[in-house]
């Protein structure tokens, strides 16, 4: 199953229904109300729908009110929120050490054997940098975000 069918079936468990629709402005990717999620159907891949449906997910799990405006803190905090929620849905620091031990040599390789774009996996290892600093260890992994980023496993001598 895909990331984005299991989006999807998620989104039906809770009850939200997801419409695809043309939006005036094409900056505009996707809107979370009233319980509720359009997509824009300029959306042209899988990857694109499902970064886009996780992060409007994380409104219905983390935002609550209007939050168009992002002039107002409170409103940026919430958006914030939500995309730190399909990170660690769409990602993760164990979707990470999964693409090292499956073989991913790059950002485009990881990208591709997580399902999701370059875009969001940018996003999010720039995220996790900012949250953990230039590494973070789990477990015998080690997760290093500069000077380039890299998982490493340590091998602990017999």
């Amino acid at each position: 199953m895909t990331n984005l069918e299991k989006l999807e079936e998620e989104a039906d468990q809770e009850g939200i229904p997801i419409d695809t629709i043309r939006f005036e402005s094409e900056r505009i990717k996707g809107l979370y109300c009233d319980g509720n999620i359009a997509l824009s159907a300029d959306l042209q891949t899988s990857a694109d729908r499902s970064a886009v449906l996780a992060e409007e997910l994380g409104h219905h799990y983390t935002s609550s009110g209007i939050i168009l405006d992002m002039n107002d803190t409170g409103n940026r905090k919430q958006e914030l929120q939500a995309r730190v929620w399909a990170y660690n849905r769409m990602i993760g620091l164990q979707g990470l050490i999964a693409a090292h031990r499956h073989g991913c040599r790059n950002r485009y390789e990881a990208a591709e054997f997580l399902d999701v774009t370059e875009e969001l996996l940018e996003e999010a290892v720039n995220y996790y940098r900012g949250k953990y600093g230039i590494m973070y260890q789990v477990d015998n992994f080690v997760i290093y975000f500069e000077p380039c980023f890299g998982v490493f496993e340590s091998i602990s001598p017999a």
